[in-house]
């Protein structure tokens, strides 16, 4: 497997989201979110960076495996998504 940065460019429905890859210069594939991401309810929206997966028979197609947190993003919260702050221990 190749695995590569990116960033989901839109939507496309039934799961698939069409991404423009980082190393290749624009390069676009059709890429479904792998199960841990549709296990877990993790949204995909466009715009995030991701990585990705793509099989070297066909370049494209993949699969999402990692959606990359937006930390340094203006709006977030104090110690973490918890609407409380952080928990004491």
């Amino acid at each position: 497997m190749i695995e590569t940065s990116g960033v989901i460019e839109k939507e496309q429905g039934n799961g698939f989201y069409l991404v423009t890859l980082e190393q290749s210069a624009g390069h676009q594939c059709l890429c479904r979110a792998a199960g841990k991401l549709t296990k877990f309810r993790i949204k995909l929206l466009a715009g995030d960076k991701v990585l990705v997966e793509i099989s070297p028979y066909d370049l494209t197609r993949g699969r999402i495996t990692y959606r990359e947190r937006n930390a340094g993003a203006p709006g977030g919260r104090p110690g973490g998504n918890r609407p409380g702050g952080p928990r004491r221990r």
